[in-house]
């Protein structure tokens, strides 16, 4: 997996901006860029950290020691810092060791041959219990015998694809698996006919039962899990956007469409002299995928927020885009201006917030505007100037 730059992930968010080289970085950056993106989208699909167990994927045990081999590197977390919005080089929670084995030698105890061209992202012969489980649910369909009911819709699906009122785009998560929804799965076209009530399996995860309708007339009866895991893992998996979508996403609740989120920008009500000096220019930028103001309910405790009340200086609305690759972009963008602070929680642990910056509310308007027009990787941010202006 390569390094995301801008604009690779403005054309994961669906934008298709001029093209610009990227900037370069060494092959050993690059293998380390990748191996911690491969760590957080393992943290985005299964919900936790990587952990070290006998019993565990093979896939989980090789990230959580290269996890821990990145905590102690002073080189690798200042290469990553800017990238972790997941909070993971400062978690402390991973069993294990940080001098436990490398990844080639975990993976040749572990009796598997580990791709010296591609390093051990790739492994060769092998298939993790997750990815052939997911392939074996999928592949254990039954003849859909009313799918008579279902060819309309199917067919309607192909003229929306055939006109542009639908497209493609890669899967983002489990909050798109709902009902009435499309996806390309193992190269058949899935629709979800049924969604039953959520409820909480043995590992304390919320899932729910599916009736799922693929276009040669079978049906499946999938977990939602079961369903996300052969998304993410196949190289292939898609969702079919909703007709009409509307834009990237707007401002406050104006778009119509899929909603998956909103960006929102908040402004610190902390007395703090140098903080409420610089009120009007120090603003967080951050994502969530409920209500926003259920993030800051208890701000004045949480080190994330300053340690003191917060409010809402903007919000925007996510239509079918991945959330958290846009506020990592907005953070990338920013990140020159990132305020340098050190708060301490209530029990006197030192914590260094990282969504803050020092950036006027217009500059945070102008970004999402060349997001949306796809041309922001054409631009930086300037603090000196506290401007957005054109690269050289």
């Amino acid at each position: 997996m390569a390094d995301k730059s801008d604009l690779d992930i403005l054309n994961e968010l669906g934008v298709e901006p001029e093209h610009k080289k990227q900037a370069s970085t060494t092959p050993r950056e690059a293998r380390i860029i990748a191996g911690f993106e491969d760590i957080q989208k393992f943290v985005e699909t299964h919900g936790h950290a990587p952990r070290h167990g006998e019993g565990l994927d093979i896939f989980e045990r090789l990230y959580a020691v290269r996890l821990a081999r990145l905590r102690t590197q002073d080189e690798c977390r200042s290469l990553l810092v800017d990238l972790d919005h997941q909070g993971l080089l400062s978690d402390e929670t991973t069993e294990v060791q940080p001098d436990a084995l490398d990844d080639t030698a975990l993976l040749s105890e572990l009796g598997v041959m580990a791709d010296p061209e591609n390093d051990v992202t790739r492994l060769t012969h092998v298939r993790s219990r997750a990815e052939i489980k997911a392939a074996e649910e999928i592949a254990e369909r039954t003849r859909c015998e009313d799918f008579e009911q279902f060819i309309p819709i199917f067919e309607a699906l192909k003229a929306d694809l055939a006109s542009g009122a639908r497209t493609t785009r890669r899967f983002g998560g489990r909050s798109e698996i709902e009902q009435g929804r499309f996806f390309i799965v193992e190269g058949m076209t899935a629709y979800i006919a049924h969604a039953e009530a959520e409820f909480v399996n043995n590992a304390g995860n919320r899932d729910r039962r599916l009736r799922v309708i693929f276009d040669n007339g079978t049906e499946s009866n999938l977990l939602a899990r079961s369903l996300q895991r052969a998304l993410t893992q196949s190289s292939t998996g898609r969702r079919v956007t909703e007709p009409d979508a509307g834009p990237l996403f707007t401002q406050e609740n104006e778009a119509e469409g899929d909603s998956t989120g909103t960006i929102y920008v908040l402004r610190s009500l902390s007395s703090d002299p140098e903080i409420a000096s610089k009120r009007d220019i120090v603003h967080k930028i951050g994502v969530t995928g409920g209500e926003v103001e259920r993030r800051f309910t208890d701000a004045e405790n949480d080190p994330t927020f300053l340690m003191a009340s917060v409010e809402i200086a903007a919000t925007f609305r996510l239509v079918d885009v991945n959330r958290h690759g846009l506020e990592n972009l907005l953070h990338r963008f920013f990140a020159p201006a990132r305020l340098d602070v050190t708060i301490h929680d209530r029990f006197g642990k030192p914590i260094r917030p990282r969504e803050w910056f020092m950036v006027p509310l217009a500059a945070i308007r102008e970004a999402v505007d060349k997001i949306q027009d796809g041309s922001l990787h054409r631009y930086e941010y300037r603090p000196e100037q506290a401007a957005i202006v054109e690269s050289s």
